[in-house]
């Protein structure tokens, strides 16, 4: 079963998105963590955000820390999977592509998305949601929010299961089987 969980910052989407893969597994059973964020030491408070994540996650679990996120998933499309987060993965992106005023993210999001829709085991994906606040004041604040709702949209499409989680509280917005 493919799992979008969303969320605003700070809302506990990633600690409820771990519980969950861990519950729909039997226990001891590895999960690759695809971590999509920077993994920048000179951000003192960014490194401690990491560490607390780290430390939730069991020990048999296997961390890769990538912004190659389609290139891990069509890798080992039978191991269980949780992705931390679809934000992080479309900042560098754009970095990437030089989109974030002009060009396009249009091919590793068709890329991404394919491999999605092609993984075999159970898979979480986390991701930012957008819309629960100001219209961005930038150009580019516009064009990541645009390109992160539009991103959203199409994976929850592909997903069995997308869970909203507010103040640490899930909301299901598409119960398995909708």
């Amino acid at each position: 079963m493919r799992t979008l969980v969303l969320g605003g910052i700070r809302s506990g989407k990633s600690e409820w998105a771990e519980q969950a893969i861990a519950a729909s597994l039997p226990p001891g059973q590895p999960v690759r963590y695809l971590a999509s964020g920077r993994g920048d030491q000179a951000d003192e408070d960014w490194a401690q955000r990491i560490a607390k994540h780290r430390v939730r996650r069991p020990a048999h679990w296997s961390t890769v820390e990538t912004q190659c996120i389609t290139t891990e998933l069509r890798r080992s499309p039978d191991t269980p999977t949780l992705v931390d987060d679809l934000g992080s993965w479309l900042t560098g992106t754009l970095d990437r592509h030089r989109a974030w005023e002009t060009g396009s993210v249009a091919a590793p999001v068709e890329e991404m998305l394919g491999a999605v829709g092609a993984f075999e085991a159970t898979l979480v994906l986390v991701s930012p949601e957008v819309g629960l606040t100001v219209v961005p004041a930038t150009a580019s604040g516009r064009r990541f929010a645009d390109e992160l709702g539009a991103l959203n949209q199409r994976v929850a499409a592909l997903c069995e299961r997308v869970v909203l989680v507010v103040a640490g509280q899930p909301l299901s917005i598409k119960p398995p089987g909708a």
